[in-house]
């Protein structure tokens, strides 16, 4: 009896599909021979001098993707005849309702177009009605096209082409393009995805935990003994807030107390692991021997910061935000905590809530930054400080000596450690 696929290979009905219209090298490059590259703007520029070698007249090339980041709507890339390298701008939220934007076929494509192409050369100047034309023209380019890119779950993104050949883009030319399409689709959706995983995972876990993760990290328990110095901050009074005030007010308030407070820790080598509703856990490691002062340095430039933001909130007739810090040293289990199927990747230990009693001690003791003794000897700051005596931490066998900064917004030196 003959096999169904043998029945299909000899019926005359056989579908031989329709993709590509025709073979070529570069079709081969792009689907087989491209898996060690993992950035998309190289990927295009050699794709686009591959083009021009066997005389494909692109002169400038452009992909737009929408990415999943807190900060970018999207970016664009974009190449041109002699770069070696492309460029690439990011665009924040909101800019898709901007008159540039707006104004661009690119918006046309976003709102459903399947293709935008525009003849530069034959056209009359009054007729480029977008100002990319305009653009375009003055810089000799005579042919521009603009396709979708569809990704998983309709995705749109977009690839452009223009050329600056006499006559632009000859009917052979856009059938080539065309075939390049579906191989662009996969190529750029991987990397995308790769692009968009590192991307999220770095805003939710941070640079240093999303890079473990990524190489390999995800086993429940897996993790390593590192030194650190720990801070954890707590906003005070916050379900108050929260009370009395809009939602929108809360979550605008509460940003921006972050921003305050987590823009200098990252800036001096500090990582956020955690935040805790109103509250943040970071971490600097030892193995930078700066890393004691670097924390000092970060908790100065973020109480600055906080007393602006207050400075803004009293003009605005709102109450000012009060903070605790508590400041620990020592060694911390450094992986992955929780259940079968819910992982958080995290520090414990009792290094770490020796630092969180000392967060909760500032409401009573009134001093908006505490450190331990420990702290203080290995960061060799005792001369800055001021002793606050010893106090008992709950659930710690001995009481801890406690300091506080010794002058208000005075900048600890940087200095070598003391024994003891």
């Amino acid at each position: 009896m003959q096999s169904s696929i043998e029945a299909v290979a000899a019926s005359t009905q056989d579908d031989q599909g329709n993709w590509p219209t025709k073979q070529s090298k570069i079709l081969d490059w792009l689907m087989n021979d491209v898996r060690d590259q993992r950035f998309i703007d190289n990927i295009l520029v050699e794709l686009c001098e591959k083009m021009q070698a066997i005389g494909v007249p692109v002169a400038r090339a452009t992909m737009h993707f929408r990415t999943l980041h807190p900060q970018w709507l999207g970016a664009r890339i974009l190449w041109r005849t002699g770069m070696k390298e492309a460029d690439i701008a990011t665009f924040s939220y909101g800019v898709e309702n901007t008159p540039q934007f707006l104004a661009s076929p690119i918006n046309e494509i976003f709102n459903g177009a399947t293709e935008v192409r525009k003849n530069l050369e034959v056209c009359e100047k009054a007729e480029l009605n977008y100002p990319l034309y305009k653009e375009m023209y003055a810089e000799g380019l005579t042919d521009y096209i603009a396709w979708p890119i569809y990704h998983t779950l309709g995705k749109r993104h977009i690839v452009t082409f223009a050329s600056d050949a006499p006559g632009g883009f000859t009917d052979e030319h856009i059938t080539f393009l065309k075939d390049l399409l579906p191989a662009l689709t996969m190529v750029t959706e991987i990397r995308l995805k790769n692009i968009m995983a590192r991307t999220l995972l770095r805003t939710y876990v941070g640079p240093h935990a999303s890079e473990k993760i990524l190489a390999g990290a995800t086993t429940r328990g897996s993790g390593t003994t590192v030194g650190a110095a720990i801070l954890i901050c707590d906003l005070r009074d916050f379900t108050t807030i929260s009370d009395m005030w809009p939602r929108d007010d809360v979550i605008e308030l509460l940003n921006s107390y972050f921003d305050a407070m987590v823009e200098p820790i990252e800036k001096h080598g500090g990582e956020i692991l955690k935040f805790m509703g109103d509250g943040l856990l970071a971490i600097f490691p030892l193995s930078d021997p700066n890393a004691c002062h670097n924390l000092l340095v970060a908790i100065t430039e973020a109480q600055a910061a906080v007393a602006t933001l207050n400075e803004e909130n009293r003009a605005q007739g709102r109450e000012v935000l009060r903070y605790g810090v508590g400041v620990h040293v020592g060694d911390v289990m450094y992986g992955n905590i929780g259940s079968r199927t819910r992982l958080d990747f995290t520090v414990i230990g009792p290094a770490v809530n020796i630092a969180s009693r000392l967060e909760s001690l500032t409401k009573e003791v009134k001093r908006p930054v505490l450190l331990s003794k420990a702290f203080v000897d290995m960061a060799g700051c005792r001369r800055d400080m001021e002793s606050l005596g010893s106090f008992p931490l709950k659930g710690l066998g001995e009481p801890v000596d406690v300091f506080a900064f010794a002058a208000k917004d005075k900048l600890p030196q940087k200095a070598e450690p003391t024994a003891g």
